[in-house]
């Protein structure tokens, strides 16, 4: 009997061919699934996941296979959106891809997939590699890796690394062995051009066109504070709210001749420190403080009280690995010690380990160490004055 596999199928390229490799291999019953989130029109009356369904159910028709669509708007909202708000209006920033990875697509999604439409397995058009293989063929025993993709310039094992044990176990990513010029070429010869010429989304899905600042003033109501100057504590500007800004962006303060970015805020007082500089002492630290962590198999070895580990961090999945140690603390935290200051660690920001190419996990940044600037003792007291 075939196996059954559900593949989450966006509208998109990637999706679109992890369910064509998917039915090449003959072994497989195949159904496309669109998962939609998101049902609120933009200002212009447009609802973006209507047409990205449209290209769905193509791309299942084109292929011969079964499309089916499941609605989690209302679980999206409590369990994604309300975290971001509520995450904004604390001045945190939030990663509502690793959110809605976590309890969406491998919670409620993987969950209504196996139970309710019997599949055996779920498949993504995700670009990340399994210890299993990508059709789940290497599958031996209880403890399954994440492994990053081999286009390395399109890895997104940092919004995977919440997954739990159990769905990566049935999950499948035919893609994550193949780089973004040859998936394109493999639509392009199944004769799925539409597709390939489809924009990439980018950022957060819901907002579409619109700008941030314009898209999150629906939620959170304005509340105007002052800009101030780390250094001398003059005050440089006026803004509408943290929830609009995040650390080591750019200000555009008029009528300053040269460009301030965020390095602080504070929600209580609604006051936003900033330096001059991209490069600014005050935007770089190297070390930082989790929530409890989430291993995918397990903590790493060898780590325990009083004791650190090497391993490798990043929080952006842009940004390339840095070596770091860790060490846990008696709340399931831990204290992570970069090899290198790095640019606008954000509280509320995932960081993720690795080990080679394995992703270990991840934690929600809770505390961010001193920066460079404070670390001078002559200057360590500025950022508590301003903030």
């Amino acid at each position: 009997m075939l196996k059954r596999v559900a593949c989450a199928v966006s509208g998109g390229v990637d999706s679109a061919v992890a369910a064509l490799l998917l039915k090449k291999k003959k072994c497989f019953s195949v159904t496309g699934v669109f998962m939609r989130n998101w049902d609120v029109a933009d200002e212009a009356g447009h609802c973006s996941a209507d047409k990205d369904a449209a290209d769905a159910a193509y791309v299942c028709s084109h292929l011969g296979i079964p499309f089916v669509e499941l609605n989690f708007v209302k679980e999206y909202w409590n369990d994604v959106f309300s975290q971001l708000i509520d995450g904004y209006e604390k001045g945190f920033t939030p990663n509502p891809d690793v959110l809605c990875n976590k309890y969406i697509k491998f919670g409620r999604f993987f969950k209504a997939v196996t139970e309710h439409l019997d599949a055996d397995y779920l498949a993504t058009g995700h670009y990340a590699r399994s210890s299993a293989g990508p059709f789940l063929e290497n599958l031996v025993s209880n403890e399954v890796k994440l492994l990053q993709s081999v286009d390395q310039t399109k890895d997104q094992t940092l919004f995977l690394s919440q997954i739990s044990q159990d769905a990566l176990q049935r999950t499948m990513f035919p893609i994550g062995g193949l780089h973004k010029s040859m998936v394109k070429a493999i639509a392009v010869d199944a004769g799925m051009e539409t597709v390939v010429r489809k924009k990439e989304s980018t950022g957060i899905c819901f907002i579409g066109k619109r700008e941030f600042h314009e898209f999150i003033e629906q939620y959170i109501e304005p509340r105007p504070g002052k800009f101030v100057d780390l250094e001398t504590g003059e005050v440089v500007g006026e803004h509408k709210g943290v929830q609009y800004w995040t650390i080591g962006q750019r200000t555009h303060i008029g009528g300053k001749r040269i460009a301030y970015f965020v390095a602080g805020r504070d929600a209580t007082t609604q006051t936003i420190a900033v330096v001059k500089g991209t490069n600014h002492p005050a935007l770089f630290s190297d070390s930082l403080l989790t929530e409890p962590m989430h291993w995918i198999r397990h903590p790493v070895p060898g780590l325990r009280p009083g004791h650190s580990v090497q391993c490798q961090f990043r929080f952006q999945h842009t940004h390339p690995l840095i070596d770091c140690s860790v060490s846990p603390n008696s709340d399931s935290s831990l204290s992570v010690h970069l090899s290198r200051p790095i640019r606008a660690l954000t509280r509320g920001q995932y960081a993720v380990l690795y080990k080679g190419i394995e992703c270990l996990g991840s934690a929600v940044i809770r505390q961010v160490g001193p920066s460079l600037f404070e670390m001078n003792s002559s200057k360590r007291d500025h950022l508590h004055r301003v903030l």
